[in-house]
């Protein structure tokens, strides 16, 4: 018996009337095919008609180990035959407990507590949760505000979006829970005037700005500071020297909780297990999910500082929060074949080791008239785009419109790079390869974006 998709065809219409696709503007398939990717190998994907792409983005900045990777499915089903599922209400299972352990040990300081999720929205959001609760719990009741940087992306769901600092994706959904606090971002590229050419002073600038957000909303009612290592929307912001050092030192003085957002940061992306790591920072909170599993199977979760777990270890406390899947056996053991691909492969010193070669050899990509600036650390960079290198002058949302997904977005996925065309911020191209890429995957990407980025700069 054969399968009812085998035509294309087939698998195409039943894309087009059943399947809603995130994030998409689903009008923009109405006169062409949908993507139908099939198959991975290594840093490549295969669509269903057998064309191959360089996976320049790791899927969603999820694929650290590559594709195809059969000892991590294997794990996965001895551990489905074994145990498929059982809930962490009240319960353990051995791998979800040798996950946390191994964990905690990677983690900085006294992160030593791990409160598996499904996703990363739900990490961001137990963290806020945890907060919330931690904080009634030690008297302290009217701290609930979170703040956050401009443009920056923590999540689609409720509690997420409110710490989401982009105002489109949110207007649909408002009113949001109250609480959201924004502050200027790192985008160096951008800063104002008066520190433009400063970028220590620029990094003392920025951090300065949470400390007067703090005192404008009042101290006593604010919880948490949410920021990521590398700002990824926008494209790509890494912090100034002695940034998050400052931010450690606001949050002290006010007693507020700083909450390292490592989702996409997290497991190599920058070269370390953590991204707080990289940039000597201690976390009381780190959320994460995506290279946990390298996408083998959905997970996510909070690493939390031993003190804020010790108003639930005795009496009646509970963290009243919990989530069906969160901690699943199939995804513990997982991640833990695939955290063991990075310690076999090295994949840390790997990112390490040739960081500085992606970056030289994106930077070529500076003589064209079109490329503003490439920014980034580790495997994730950034490259905005301008219509005037000298002024910084943008595009305006009609050009971006045309430019992006009038061409760009079509044109590179045609021309074999899977990568990120986003206007979010200013326009750029982002770009998050797996950790297995070397020299010849980052010519591959540099080839591609020139004659791409040299045809889009003919049509302006």
């Amino acid at each position: 018996m054969t399968s009812s998709f085998d035509a294309i065809g087939d698998s195409q219409e039943a894309a087009k009337r059943n399947l809603w696709l995130h994030f998409t503007r689903m009008s923009s398939y109405a006169d062409s095919d949908i993507p139908v990717i099939v198959r991975g190998s290594g840093p490549y994907v295969y669509d269903q008609r057998g064309k191959r792409y360089l996976d320049g983005l790791a899927g969603l900045f999820v694929s650290q180990v590559g594709h195809g990777r059969t000892e991590i499915a294997e794990a996965g089903a001895r551990q489905a035959s074994e145990l498929a599922y059982f809930p962490l209400w009240s319960y353990a299972h051995p791998k979800a407990i040798e996950l946390a352990a191994r964990l905690a040990d990677m983690a900085p300081g006294d992160l030593n507590r791990v409160f598996f999720t499904t996703s990363g929205s739900e990490a961001v959001e137990s963290a806020w949760k945890l907060a919330k609760q931690y904080f009634k719990l030690t008297g302290q009741p009217e701290r609930y505000k979170v703040i956050s940087r401009e443009l920056a992306y923590h999540g689609t769901s409720m509690g997420a979006l409110a710490i989401t600092g982009l105002a489109d994706i949110k207007y649909p959904f408002e009113p949001l829970p109250p609480g959201g606090v924004r502050v200027p971002n790192t985008n160096f590229y951008r800063a104002p005037a008066f520190v433009r050419d400063d970028l220590d002073g620029f990094g003392q600038w920025a951090a300065d700005e949470i400390e007067r957000a703090i005192l404008r909303e009042g101290p006593a009612s604010v919880a948490a500071v949410y920021l990521e290592p590398v700002q990824n929307s926008g494209g790509c912001f890494p912090p100034p020297p002695g940034y998050f050092q400052r931010v450690r030192e606001i949050c002290d003085k006010y007693g507020v909780l700083l909450v390292s957002d490592e989702v996409i940061c997290a497991f190599g992306r920058l070269g370390y297990y953590f991204g707080s790591q990289r940039y000597g920072y201690q976390p009381d909170i780190i959320t994460f999910a995506k290279g946990l599993t390298s996408g083998y199977s959905p997970m996510g979760g909070m690493l939390v500082r031993d003190e804020l777990m010790e108003p639930f270890t005795a009496g009646t406390a509970t963290f009243l929060h919990g989530i069906t899947f969160a901690g699943h056996p199939v995804s513990a053991a997982v991640a833990l074949a695939n955290l063991d691909i990075f310690e076999k492969e090295d994949l840390l010193g790997n990112v390490r080791t040739h960081e500085a070669a992606f970056r030289a050899t994106l930077e070529k990509l500076n003589d064209l008239p079109i490329v503003g600036e490439v920014r980034g650390a580790g495997y994730f960079y950034g490259i905005e785009m301008v219509k005037d290198k000298a002024t910084r002058e943008t595009f305006s949302d009609d050009e971006s419109e045309r430019l992006l997904r009038g061409f760009l977005s079509h044109a590179l996925f045609d021309a074999g790079l899977v990568c990120r065309a986003d206007d979010r911020g200013d326009p750029v191209i982002q770009l998050s390869p797996p950790l297995i890429c070397g020299q010849e995957h980052f010519d591959e990407m540099e080839q591609i974006l020139r004659a791409v980025l040299t045809e889009a700069w003919s049509r302006i």
